[in-house]
């Protein structure tokens, strides 16, 4: 095992790697930029290094100052949370290349992976379904136009680099994608360094499933269930649940054994989120995130299984340490992100805490990166705290999250919980009829009645 980790990232994920290190008896260092030197990851973490100024471009997105910091504190060991550097597969190499392991895939996988049009053939090669659009980028709009044709309109073009929501435009109509073409590829560019598009079915309302995976890199692999993601705005994630809701057995079997043969296929080592588009009992591949996800919590209080543990473990050589048949899914887990941002509009609010409370009580847990008197910075990412809740079934849990969002209190800024409390509490998301763009239609909805 490791005897000290640095830890490439900040917030509640850096915080909770140093908690599943300690729990190992591993040695953590924390990096952070000016503007988090009083943040709660440095306060727990054993050493810590400063590594630059507050924009995450000059800090925690600047590989030199990174890996300088990894040699000056002999850390044997690169943990890079979620974010950031942490499917660069550049940095990956560049960490290995000092004799220093990586803790995530291998740099072949987050260079497969890291491209949509890569993942989409090797899971074409594993024999997993996909949805019909073009084979590969679209060069040129009259390939974009021949691919939507042949794949029937509305389609939706996609940055093959892309991610969060970026690069991506729904075309209703011939008329539609020539100017949406011109955007995607445009936006594309701008964010990614890779104007490459390609076309794709769209679905106007499917349900976002995950299955989240681990892999000994040697072709052995199991899944951990399922995720349902579904409730989303702007292509982020709001909540987030396992095992999802509202799924026949033999379709959540089905989407399982899909994201465990594509592992299996392409001998990948360590934790992966292996992402679907579910329609009625009809799954496609979407992506793969070859990283500790968000929303990981609700798969371990699912399973009991600690995630970041496992991860450590199998970037270490141990081995998966326990086998599909030993993965066993009890009541039902919720998690809340809880954002710095105003609720009905998503604009950012930084600032002062000027006073906070977190829920309790059983099946409460709060992983957070803030604090009565903390500041939450304006130049990174708004989640600053999430909140998980387990329950003996689904109605259950969602009764004991309702409690816990009434309790949860954060001042001096805004959130995102009064939008998740009306969501979670609305009949559409009681009943699992959630799908990737009810935010959307819900915001919409009440913007009117108003």
């Amino acid at each position: 095992m490791f005897k000290k980790v640095l830890i490439a990232n900040r917030g509640e994920i850096a915080l909770r790697i140093v908690r599943a290190c300690k729990v190992l008896g591993i040695r953590t260092v924390a990096i952070y930029s000016q503007a988090d030197a009083n943040a709660l990851h440095v306060a727990f973490a054993d050493e810590s290094v400063c590594i630059g100024p507050a924009p995450a471009l000059k800090s925690y997105l600047n590989q030199p100052a990174v890996l300088a910091a990894v040699e000056i504190t002999g850390a044997d060991a690169v943990h890079p949370g979620y974010g950031f550097l942490a499917e660069n597969a550049q940095f990956a190499s560049a960490v290995r290349a000092m004799g220093v392991e990586f803790i995530g895939p291998s740099v072949e996988h987050l260079r497969m992976f890291g491209d949509k049009l890569s993942a989409k053939a090797a899971a074409r090669g594993a024999g997993l379904p996909l949805l019909e659009g073009s084979p590969g980028a679209a060069t040129s709009m009259e390939d974009a136009m021949e691919s939507a044709k042949r794949t029937g309109f509305p389609v939706i073009l996609k940055a093959a680099a892309g991610g969060g929501g970026k690069g991506m435009r729904v075309v209703e109509s011939e008329e539609e994608l020539p100017r949406g073409f011109n955007l995607a590829q445009e936006e594309a560019r701008v964010s990614f360094g890779n104007g490459d598009v390609f076309v794709e079915r769209y679905l106007p309302s499917p349900r976002h499933i995950e299955v989240q995976i681990a892999a000994d890199g040697k072709g052995g692999a199991i899944h951990l269930g399922t995720r349902d993601c579904s409730l989303q705005r702007r292509h982020q994630k709001l909540v987030e649940e396992a095992p999802a809701p509202n799924m026949s057995d033999a379709t959540r079997k089905r989407i399982c054994d899909a994201a465990v043969a594509l592992a299996s296929d392409v001998q990948y080592q360590t934790l992966a989120t292996v992402e679907f588009l579910l329609e009625g009992d009809d799954f496609f591949f979407l992506e793969v995130n070859p990283r500790i996800q968000v929303e990981h919590p609700v798969t371990e209080e699912v399973t009991g299984v600690d995630l970041v543990e496992e991860q450590l473990r199998l970037a270490a050589g141990e081995g998966l340490s326990l086998t599909q048949d030993e993965v066993q899914i009890s009541g039902h887990a919720i998690e809340v992100r809880v954002n710095a941002e105003d609720p009905w509009r998503q604009l950012p609010s930084p600032g002062p805490v000027t006073g906070y409370h977190e829920p309790g009580g059983p099946g409460v847990r709060v992983d957070s990166a803030i604090h009565e008197h903390a500041f939450v910075q304006p130049y990174y990412d708004s989640l600053t705290a999430k909140l998980i809740v387990k329950g003996r079934d689904r109605n259950h849990c969602i009764e004991r999250l309702l409690c816990a969002l009434d309790e949860f209190v954060v001042e001096g800024i805004q959130t995102s919980i009064p939008l998740q409390r009306e969501l979670v509490d609305g009949a559409v998301f009681r009943e699992s009829r959630m799908y990737t763009r009810y935010v959307d239609s819900f915001l919409a909805e009440r913007s009117g009645k108003k």
